[in-house]
Formats: structure tokens, C-alpha cells, sequence
């Protein structure tokens, strides 16, 4: 079961051969993973080319299946879609948001005890 995930969760390129007969097998045995890998390869798509927009059309289709769990995830993302479909579009990731935090504790640290709230923020506005 775990490698059958795995081989739906990696990208179509990046399967040897051997996994890409694995999964085909996998795909024939069974209809519901057929329908999954298809919505799941959709939305890794919909992710990777930033395509935020489409998301709603993405949600449709997987309402319009009968797979009960991918629905779920669906309809949550109903409930902050304005936040997915920005998430999806922006060209911020976590990690630079992340490496923007580390860089303004870091900031703060070097002026811990001398600099005050007004000259930290100028150092932090300046990029210095």
C-alpha cells in the first residue's frame, strides 16, 4: 500500500519503469485509484504551475466523483478559498517566509538591549 502511494505522490517522470508498470497494475485492479490518481496528479499540477484560478474547477470535478474522502478534502477547501486559491497563485513559499522570520530575529538579536522598537524597524524596513 505505501508504495503504491508513493508512486501516485511522485511525479510521472520521476517513475522507473518498474513503478510505472507497478502502478498501472495498480490502476487496472482498481477504479476508485484510477479516479484519484487522476484528481491527485490534477491538484500536484494546479500546485506546481501556480494556478490558483483553477482550483474551483478542480473542486467541482471531485464533487462530481464518487470518492468520499477526496470530496472532504474538497469541501475544506471551500471553507478559506480565498486564502487557497492565493496560496496556490502567490510565488511566496513557506521556506522564504520562513527565511524572512530568521531574518528579522536575527536583527533583533543584534540590537537586543541597545536598539529600541524605531530602530529595529528601520534596520528591518532597509534590509540591513
Amino acid at each position: 500500500m505505501r508504495r503504491a502511494l508513493r508512486w501516485v505522490m511522485t511525479h510521472p517522470d520521476r517513475l522507473r519503469p518498474h513503478e510505472v508498470l507497478g502502478l498501472k497494475a495498480v490502476r487496472a485492479a482498481c477504479p476508485e485509484l484510477d479516479a484519484v490518481v487522476e484528481h491527485v496528479r490534477t491538484f500536484a499540477t494546479l500546485m506546481h504551475d501556480r494556478r490558483g484560478q483553477d482550483v474551483l474547477d478542480w473542486i467541482e470535478q471531485v464533487h462530481d466523483s464518487d470518492l468520499p474522502s477526496l470530496q472532504q478534502f474538497a469541501r475544506g477547501l471551500l471553507h478559506d478559498q480565498e486564502a487557497v486559491v492565493a496560496g496556490l497563485s502567490s510565488t511566496w513559499s513557506s521556506g522564504q517566509v520562513e527565511g524572512q522570520v530568521t531574518r528579522v530575529k536575527l536583527i533583533k538579536r543584534a540590537g537586543y538591549g541597545r536598539a529600541k522598537l524605531d530602530l529595529t524597524r528601520i534596520r528591518i524596513l532597509h534590509r540591513s
